[in-house]
């Protein structure tokens, strides 16, 4: 039976991630390496590998934080921090629910493309690819799809855009060939406090069943902004923020791209 994630998908998740210049990539291969030492299942390690991703920028925020399990759950990590044992548990906020299957569709387009190329030769398309794609691109059946793969494949082949494919660009990678959507902002991309509020009375709701034995637990809420769905600008009607309640000793809001962190209490 094949492998949901293979250990070269796992790779190219972290290759991404290395082109951002603020990525600690020391504790991070090293917590993935404890990972993969793990008896987890390779699903359940892909998980966690992701989850450590997203807390990158956290690090730099507490540099002195040393994580001491990476495979629990309730909370999902467990840190030391100033003598204190920290559960951490970390969510992300999905700010364009819209886009979370459009999102999960182009990657496995993307997935298709990168193997297709790489099946030809490694060595001749090895890089990052960003692609952007006209607006009226249709990504809703198979057939579509397939038309879209080919469309990207043959873009990366002659190194300019074709079919539904807008625009490309190419970054330098030294081993993979890894395509992904072309990063873009609008000003007016706003993320709703109400969206926040919400996450934090679920996990509200489940804090009772967190390990006990924590000194103090954390709730990290991360809006991923190398997803499509997961990008804002800006968070709308903040100070609401400021009303929350919670059992949580301490919770943060906190973006992967730039680091910005607000603490929300």
């Amino acid at each position: 039976m094949k492998k949901t994630f293979s250990e070269e998908d796992l790779i190219k998740n972290l290759s991404l991630y290395y082109l951002n210049r603020h990525l600690k990539k020391k504790p991070i291969e090293k917590y993935h390496r404890t990972i993969d030492e793990s008896p987890l299942h390779d699903r359940e390690k892909y998980r966690k590998k992701s989850e450590i991703l997203l807390l990158n920028s956290f690090m730099h925020h507490f540099p002195d934080v040393k994580f001491e399990n990476l495979t629990c759950e309730s909370p999902d990590f467990i840190a030391k921090l100033n003598d204190k044992k920290i559960g951490i548990e970390l969510t992300e906020v999905i700010n364009h629910l819209e886009m979370k299957k459009v999102e999960s569709t182009l990657n496995k387009m993307f997935r298709q493309a990168e193997i297709l190329l790489e099946q030809e030769d490694t060595t001749k398309y090895r890089g990052v690819y960003f692609l952007e794609f006209h607006s009226e691109t249709k990504f809703d059946n198979l057939e579509v799809q397939q038309e879209n793969i080919i469309s990207i494949y043959k873009s990366i082949k002659k190194n300019k855009a074709v079919g539904c494919v807008k625009s490309i660009r190419k970054s330098f990678h030294r081993r993979n060939v890894f395509i992904t959507h072309e990063y873009s902002m609008s000003l007016f991309d706003e993320l709703c406090s109400e969206k926040i509020l919400e996450l934090i009375e679920k996990k509200n709701e489940k804090f009772p069943y967190y390990d006990t034995s924590v000194d103090e637990c954390w709730l990290v809420i991360v809006s991923d902004m190398n997803s499509i769905a997961s990008r804002y600008t800006f968070i709308q009607d903040k100070e609401h923020l400021k009303e929350v309640k919670s059992p949580f000793h301490k919770i943060f809001h906190l973006e992967n791209l730039c680091g910005n962190i607000t603490s929300i209490k």
